[in-house]
């Protein structure tokens, strides 16, 4: 989409769920069991480095490095732990079972044969893999190689394309913008690309459009959108099928750029951006009316005796509360085995996907349809700033991701856990005697426990909270901020948004998060159903003739 780390001790741990220690040649200290929560922890950079490096070794596989090359390669593009099977699971868990086999799931990229093809595979056992098999969609059917996700080596391929495509409209660009796209230094043009990539399967088509390169880019579109075919594996095949500038639709970069020199074309002319104060900065400035303190610090979060949760792993507990967790390349945030006083209420409950609808005047606008995970979601989880992302008081975590990389890569303080005070009684009560006076007052202070990490998919950055309450309360909550998914404005675009800047509109949109919840009230057997409320019209049987 839009230019779309657990701590030390779980990459330890992601190597001790599945490897026993090596006996030494003394009796040494006793070596703890792993905790049962570790089946699901991440993948550790060790194992992540070995199924990589068993994958590669296969000769039927001919896997290439991701970076550099040609598109039509075949690529290891993500590994992730493949979670055992709920059955396994629970009889390791309760019933005193085996300790299910851990796992990678591997996705690759098969576009160095004749019929190319997205195939995923579960590798293992691990530490040590040596064996894999593909992992069967229903039907038996594999992914279309035109359906893949965006690599960084096609992005640079259509920076090239773009770049060479965009030399006959150098005049234009410069004199209606200040900046350029070929050739440029400091006054460069980049572009933001959305999906879906064409209007039918096979398609991969995809809609680019054209920024300027400043703080907040998104925010400084220029009117220009460019429609490039990129289906072919070889780039030298790729072509610009259409143009739209200010409202007016072009066949070819040559069509637009004689329309502007014979003076027929509509300029939109923009004014030159300010060297300070941009209006799209993160930069704070200006100030409040009312003349109240703000170069002081605000409230903050401290644990005046200690913290009041454990982590062990990937293990939390707090109150009566244990889960498992982990932060999955692809979708982010999944619990596992939540409890709450020992007593199991769910299996599962994970991210899977956060999708954002758009409608637009322009090309690109009436084109978005974003699914986040398909960019990625779960592997763009930079660091959290202290303080603001997260109270300085927080506990920070690393995670490892493996995604369109050739090894894992480190992303710091990816998570973070903290204690929250809510603000608000869990309850209170206030016995009045009806006389001006109380028989008593009772409340218990209001806190909960998150769970913490981002996803900045481009644009957006969404924040993805679990929150704990000491009741047996979980709430699942997700903030969006970041950049709005902006288009150029037009008269035509205001029916479908506002205008938030002198040539920019903030397009109408909708946001679905999907939550996959594993409910396992009271054993695996229950069911869930919705109940509507009718209004029942009866006598009333204790005043006759009333209803």
């Amino acid at each position: 989409m839009w230019l779309l780390r657990l701590a030390w001790a779980l990459a330890v741990l992601g190597v001790t769920a599945s490897s026993s220690p090596s006996p030494g040649p003394g009796p040494g200290p006793t070596v703890p069991p792993p905790d049962k929560a570790s089946i699901f922890a991440d993948l550790s950079p060790a194992e992540l480095r070995a199924v990589r490096t068993f994958l590669m070794s296969r000769p039927e596989l001919g896997l290439s490095p991701s970076r550099g090359g040609p598109l039509a390669k075949n690529t290891l593009f993500m590994v992730e732990l493949l979670p055992p099977k709920k059955q396994l699971a629970l009889r390791y868990l309760d019933q005193g079972g085996p300790r299910p086999r851990r796992q990678a799931r591997a996705v690759v990229f098969f576009g160095g044969q004749a019929e190319p093809n997205i195939t995923e595979f579960a590798v293992g056992p691990l530490p040590r893999p040596s064996s894999y098999r593909p992992l069967r969609f229903k039907g038996g059917r594999t992914v279309p190689f035109t359906a893949r996700p965006m690599t960084q080596l096609e992005y640079e391929l259509l920076h090239r394309t773009l770049a060479e495509a965009m030399e006959p409209l150098y005049r234009l660009l410069r004199d209606s913008t200040g900046f350029w796209y070929h050739n440029c230094s400091r006054r460069c043009l980049t572009f933001s690309d959305i999906a879906p990539r064409g209007l039918a399967p096979g398609e991969r088509r995809s809609w680019l459009v054209l920024q300027r390169f400043v703080e907040g880019f998104f925010l400084h579109p220029v009117g220009l959108e460019v429609l490039v075919d990129h289906r072919d594996p070889d780039p030298r095949r790729w072509a610009v099928q259409r143009l739209w500038y200010n409202g007016q639709y072009f066949s070819s970069p040559q069509e637009l750029a004689e329309s502007y020199e014979r003076g027929t074309l509509a300029v939109a002319r923009l004014a030159e951006p300010p060297y300070r104060q941009l209006f799209s900065s993160y930069e704070p400035r200006g100030s409040f009316a009312t003349g109240t303190p703000t170069e002081v610090h605000g409230a903050k979060v401290c644990e005046p005796q200690g913290r009041r949760y454990r982590l062990r792993g990937n293990r939390l507990e707090y109150g009566g509360w244990s889960l498992a967790f982990r932060l999955r390349s692809s979708a982010g945030l999944q619990l596992f085995d939540l409890r709450f006083n020992g007593e199991r209420l769910a299996y599962e409950v994970s991210v899977q996907e956060a999708i954002a609808f758009y409608g637009g005047h322009t090309p690109a606008a009436m084109q978005t349809k974003y699914m986040d995970a398909g960019w990625g979601m779960g592997s763009v989880t930079y660091e959290l700033a202290r303080g603001i992302d997260c109270p300085e008081a927080a506990t920070y975590l690393d995670a490892h991701h493996l995604y369109d990389a050739d090894g894992p890569v480190r992303f710091s303080r990816a998570i973070c856990v903290f204690e929250l005070p809510t603000g608000v009684p869990l309850r209170r009560h206030f016995d009045s005697n009806f006389q001006g006076g109380f028989h008593f007052y009772a409340g218990l202070e209001g806190q909960a426990l998150v769970l913490r990490t981002t996803s900045t998919v481009y644009n957006y950055d969404y924040i993805w909270d679990f929150l704990l309450y000491p009741n047996g309360v979980m709430e699942a909550k997700v903030h969006a901020t970041g950049f709005i998914h902006a288009t150029f404005y037009t008269p035509q675009g205001r029916r479908y948004g506002s205008r938030v800047h002198s040539h920019v509109l903030g397009n109408l949109h909708t946001h679905l998060v999907h939550y996959k919840v594993d409910l396992d009230i009271a054993g695996t057997g229950n069911s869930f159903e919705t109940m509507d409320v009718r209004f029942e019209n009866i006598s009333n049987p204790w005043s006759p003739g009333a209803r």
